[in-house]
C-alpha cells in the first residue's frame, strides 16, 4: 500500500501537542533513560517503539478499567489503549526531531463483524537516512498479535480483510484523529469503552 502525508512539510510531524507532550518532565526523565547521543535514529525508533509496545501494556490485555490519553499520562500510568499508545510513541520519538505521524485501520473489534468495527491507531516514522516511512504499530503483542520494528518489511498487529470490510487507511497524520481523543476524555471506564464507544471510522 502507498502510504500518503498529510503534510509535505517533515517538521509538521514533529510538533508539540496537548497529548504529545514531551516538554513534561515525567517524558523527559523516560528520554534520558532511554536516548544517548551516539544513537543512530534507526536504533532509537527501535528502542522508543519496544518500549512503548512492551512496557505500556494494553489495557484490554489485562482488563484495566484506567482511561489515559496524554503521553505523559500514558507513561505514568504504564497502561493504555492503542491511541493512547500511539501518542506517547509519537512524544519519545518527535522529542529525539524523529517525524512521526498518526495512521488507522478500521477492524473488527472482535472476531466476527456482528460484534462491531474500531477504529485501531498506529504511528509511522520517517527514518531521514533511509529516505523512507515506516509504520511501526506499538498495540502490545500478545497471542495471535507480533508486530516487530522492521525497516525493510512491515510487521504490524494487525492485517486487514477487505472481505470483512476492514480499511488500512493510507494517510499519515500530523495529529491524532479527533474521534479518538475525545472518546478518550469522555470515559473513565476503559473496558466499557472499549466494548461499546470506540469509533468506527475516522
Amino acid at each position: 500500500m502507498k502510504i500518503i502525508c498529510e503534510s509535505e512539510h517533515l517538521e509538521d510531524y514533529l510538533l508539540e501537542l496537548d497529548v504529545v507532550n514531551y516538554s513534561d518532565l515525567i517524558i523527559k526523565k523516560k528520554i534520558e533513560e532511554l536516548f544517548h547521543s551516539t544513537q543512530t535514529e534507526i536504533e532509537k525508533t527501535k528502542i522508543a517503539f519496544e518500549f512503548v509496545r512492551d512496557e505500556i501494556v494494553h489495557s484490554w490485555d489485562i482488563q484495566g478499567k484506567k482511561v489515559t490519553y496524554k503521553a505523559s499520562d500514558v507513561l505514568k500510568v504504564k497502561e493504555g489503549i492503542c491511541y493512547a499508545k500511539a501518542n506517547l510513541l509519537a512524544s519519545l520519538l518527535r522529542s529525539q526531531g524523529i517525524p512521526t505521524g498518526f495512521c488507522y485501520q478500521r477492524l473488527m473489534l472482535f472476531d466476527t463483524p456482528e460484534k462491531g468495527y474500531s477504529i485501531h491507531a498506529l504511528n509511522a516514522v520517517f527514518i531521514k537516512s533511509l529516505n523512507k516511512w515506516i509504520r511501526l504499530d506499538a498495540r502490545g503483542n500478545k497471542a495471535g498479535v507480533d508486530a516487530q520494528f522492521s525497516i525493510n518489511e512491515e510487521k504490524l498487529a494487525f492485517s486487514v480483510n477487505e472481505k470483512f470490510d476492514e480499511i488500512d487507511y493510507p494517510i499519515i497524520y500530523i495529529k491524532p484523529n479527533s474521534k479518538t481523543i475525545d472518546v478518550l476524555k469522555e470515559h473513565t471506564n476503559a473496558l466499557e469503552m472499549y466494548k461499546h464507544h470506540l469509533p468506527e471510522s475516522i
